[in-house]
């Protein structure tokens, strides 16, 4: 493996040097790109050397003050450019080549198909020129693109266009300006032939901004939502932030090739076509609500990353949990409030738990760094986002809109930290945050267990709260927020002093009283999921029912449902002979009965717990004991509560033949309950029953007019083994196999294959004209889908699953090592198994860590995975 090259922020230092303003010109040749930098440095500390960032550089030259530099100036070493006798202040000339054509890596400059194409986060600037690339060093940008007229008739930056032309050659150019001072990591650069669609903004103030997206030939109509979801990001951000745009122009350019899901590169957003290009006959009704929450969330970086930007990158979260945040209250805001919130929450319980629980767990603010692309996780971005909601629960709207003011006034065009925030947030709201800046210091995940008392003589309730776990090496307590509502014997929610209400935990121990309270009254708690933590309390499965039917909170509805699935589903896979008790199908049967629930809700309710989730819950995990008692209870209520779901299901499809139901808001939810529904009545052992149902699928693809259905009627068939799959599959493959985006679809289906041939069905899936080793989404459709959705396959006794992993992460580390690093994850954690599985994943992981070219990305994981 390769060296340690781990950074720590506690050895953090501001920089020796500062660049005021840098000119760039770009001479772009498929193979032969010429980078001329042209930067005003400052020094900011005496004595010290200049010593630039790069990678993958060829150096041609470099200049001080117009002046050659020769061999004995300067040297080249571990990445850096070194000049020993840099003067105070100078103009730096660094010319050099680079190959964008060999970029497999997608980092820095490099070819998304027909296009040029740049992500410079976090580190990518330093593989286009040498440069301080860190994002304390903020510059004001311009940049010349010049490049050949016919391959590259659109040449684009960050900022407003200054300056166009022709040139000798059959070759043009254009100028652009950036009037921010911004760090490398926001650098863009696009060139190539794109449809354009254009569109407008006017601004609170006045001011008209042109929109435009920049799209693959024959695909402009299919950005029109995004450009709508862009307008309304916009309108929102300015009524509920008061912030307003602040360039001439914004632009976005979807490209197939990319490693993330999009790019706040100022006013040149560069997006992941997934999160771009959709229409009802080829994107779903999860792709349009992605693509408004992405489109939302790299609007609101310009203000929330942009503007005021992390002064390293262990505070990335100060952006990306704030904008998080902001994009979740945008969905929110816009739609179903009570589906966003359990969706982000499943996030968290699944995905970020986990993560919580293996060798890659860190703060919020990670104390430690190898390669910065590993820690894009969803601790700093959805756990940081479930910080900033925390601060929005104990300050209120009207306060913590006061803090974000006071957190632009203070640090407009600033690079700066966490605490600076949480400080600006206390400033503004006049609210002490003092001890909740240890949420950004806590690792792994906090612990609270909770029980309740009552005194019949005084009718008084009390709820002990104690912090079991608070991920703190002194112990300290966290200031954590629990929402609780009251709810009577005969369903009644307490109002007055004991309404619904967020108790703060501030001590290890603390116990609330509530007076005049009914005996036998259930305390609901953690409603909202108001902290990212496990809650320990033993309840009843009477009170889960009674949750369920009298919450006035969809969240804690929803929630109860879960907790009593997941409770019945865990006590089973202990058990020789397995038993569903009555009142988990009374509490499905409410659900279905439930008409005037959103069907959204109805779907979330009554879906059993994700796999992940289930394995969050013991250790070691008991794979094979927990997925049959996941199938024996899906098998129970598809026996017992079989009328009610065939009434529920028909009632559903019935609403959604009405094409006003099917294309409104309420369509969406409806797909999704007739999904949970289909594949509650595939689940059943009637012979007669599942020729019909098999039918009801065929007829749903077929008829379908739109992807969701589409897919939907897919994924039942696959995941069932109905007779109907194979042609399905080979219509739906044979249709779409030259669009990758609705083939990712298609691979994910075949990722989660459930049958013991699964990887022949992978090896199969790979020779689709449309699979990529070198596009990244193709390659997570398929491998990732299988290592992280596909758990029967994936942990099979015999271990091939795990081999079948590593067998693409080593072909996956020469390509592209950060795809390969997000891949590795399902590995990482061998310590939570039974001793023969762990044994077969970790001597996976050892195969890799004895790779003689083990990339950066991966050395850090698999090492921390083999040290814990």
């Amino acid at each position: 493996m390769s060296q340690d090259t781990t950074q720590y922020l506690k050895d953090y230092q501001t920089p020796d040097f500062t660049i005021d303003t840098i000119d760039l010109v770009f001479e772009l040749n498929e193979t032969a790109t010429v980078v001329t930098a042209t930067s005003q440095v400052k020094r900011l500390r005496d004595g010290a050397a200049l010593a630039l960032d790069g990678e993958d550089l060829e150096l041609l030259s470099v200049a001080i003050n117009q002046h050659a530099l020769e061999a004995g100036q300067f040297e080249i070493s571990a990445g850096k450019l070194i000049i020993p006798d840099a003067p105070e202040e100078f103009e730096l000339t660094v010319v050099t080549q680079i190959n964008p054509s060999e970029n497999t890596k997608l980092e820095g400059l490099y070819l998304a198909g027909d296009a040029f194409c740049t992500q410079c986060e976090a580190e990518g600037f330093r593989r286009i020129t040498y440069y301080l690339d860190r994002p304390d060093v903020m510059a004001i940008y311009t940049t010349k693109v010049i490049a050949d007229r016919d391959k590259y008739p659109y040449l684009l930056s960050n900022g407003n266009k200054v300056d166009s032309g022709e040139l000798d050659g059959n070759r043009h150019f254009a100028t652009w300006n950036d009037p921010h001072r911004k760090p490398a990591y926001l650098f863009a650069l696009v060139a190539g032939d794109f449809d354009l669609l254009e569109g407008e903004y006017v601004t609170k103030s006045g001011r008209k901004v042109a929109l435009e997206f920049f799209v693959d030939k024959g695909n402009k109509e299919k950005a029109v939502y995004a450009l709508g979801a862009l307008q309304r990001s916009m309108k929102w951000d300015e009524e509920r932030f008061g912030l307003e745009y602040d360039l001439d122009i914004y632009m976005v350019v979807a490209v197939d090739f990319f490693n993330m899901g999009a790019m706040e590169n100022k006013g040149l957003n560069v997006f992941n076509s997934k999160y771009v290009l959709a229409d009802r006959e080829s994107a779903t009704d999860k792709d349009f609500h992605g693509i408004e929450s992405v489109i939302g969330h790299e609007y609101f970086h310009n203000w929330t990353g942009n503007r005021i930007t992390c002064r390293d990158w262990f505070q990335l979260s100060l952006k990306e949990g704030l904008t998080v945040f902001r994009d979740q209250e945008f969905s929110s805001d816009l739609g179903s409030r009570a589906v966003n919130r359990i969706d982000a929450v499943k996030i968290i319980r699944s995905h970020q738990f986990a993560e919580d629980a293996s060798p890659m767990a860190h703060p919020i603010r990670p104390q430690a760094v190898m390669e910065m692309n590993n820690f894009y996780t969803v601790t700093v971005y959805n756990k940081g986002a479930e910080v900033i909601r925390m601060i929005h629960t104990l300050l209120g709207e009207e306060n913590f809109q006061a803090g974000m003011r006071e957190y632009v006034k203070q640090f407009d065009g600033m690079a700066v930290t966490c605490d600076e925030f949480v400080n600006a947030m206390a400033t503004g709201s006049g609210i002490d945050l003092t001890q909740f800046k240890y949420w950004y210091e806590q690792k792994g995940t906090p612990v609270v267990s909770a029980s309740q008392r009552y005194d019949a003589s005084s009718q008084t309730l009390s709820l002990d709260f104690k912090q079991v776990f608070t991920g703190l090496d002194d112990e300290h307590a966290l200031q954590i927020p629990v929402n609780v509502e009251l709810i009577t014997p005969d369903g009644q929610v307490l109002e007055g002093d004991n309404k619904a209400q967020t108790l703060c935990l501030t001590s290890k121990a603390q116990t609330f009283e509530f007076n005049d309270v009914p005996q036998g009254t259930v305390a609901v708690l953690l409603g909202d999921f108001s902290a990212p933590i496990k809650l320990e309390r033993e309840m009843a499965a009477e009170d889960l029912v009674h949750t369920l039917s009298y919450s006035q909170n969809d969240f804690s509805r929803w929630d109860s449902a879960q907790q009593l699935l997941t409770q019945i589903i865990l006590e089973n896979s202990k058990q020789q002979t397995m038993s569903l008790p009555a009142n988990v199908i009374d509490a499905v049967n409410i659900v279905l009965n439930d008409k005037t629930t959103d069907p959204a809700l109805v779907a979330l309710a009554v879906e059993l717990p994700a796999d992940m989730a289930l394995f969050e819950l013991e250790t070691p995990i008991d794979v094979d004991g927990l997925l049959a008692a996941k199938q024996f209870v899906k098998r129970e209520i598809a026996k017992q509560c079989g009328d009610a779901l065939l009434a529920r299901y028909q009632s559903t499809a019935q609403s959604l033949a009405e094409s006003s139901v099917a294309e409104s808001a309420q369509g969406s939810g409806l797909r999704a309950l007739k999904l949970v529904l289909t594949s509650y009545l595939c689940a059943g052992d009637d012979s007669a029953k599942l020729k019909v149902v098999n039918e009801y699928v065929e007829t749903q693809f077929n008829n379908a007019n739109e992807m969701t259905e589409s897919i939907n009627a897919l994924a039942v068939a696959c995941q069932h083994q109905l007779p109907c799959f194979d042609g399905l599959s080979n219509t739906f493959a044979e249709r779409w196999k030259y669009n990758g985006l609705v083939m990712d679809k298609w691979f994910m289906t075949i990722g989660q294959w459930p049958s013991d041939d699964a990887l022949e069905q992978l090896a199969l899936a790979k020779q689709q004209p449309s699979f990529s080793w070198h596009n990244p989404n193709r390659v997570r459709s398929l491998i990732g889908a299988f290592a992280q959705a596909n758990a029967k396959q994936f942990h099979r006794i015999d271990g091939s699953g795990y081999e079948y992993l590593t067998d693409q992460l080593i072909k996956l580390n020469d390509i592209n090592p950060q795809i390969a690093a997000r891949l590795i994850t399902p590995l990482l954690s061998w310590h939570k198994f039974d001793k023969t599985r762990a044994s077969l994943m970790k001597q996976q992981v050892e195969r890799l860590a004895n790779l003689p070219a083990l990339s950066k990305d991966l050395t850090e994981k698999v090492t921390l995975s083999l040290t814990q």
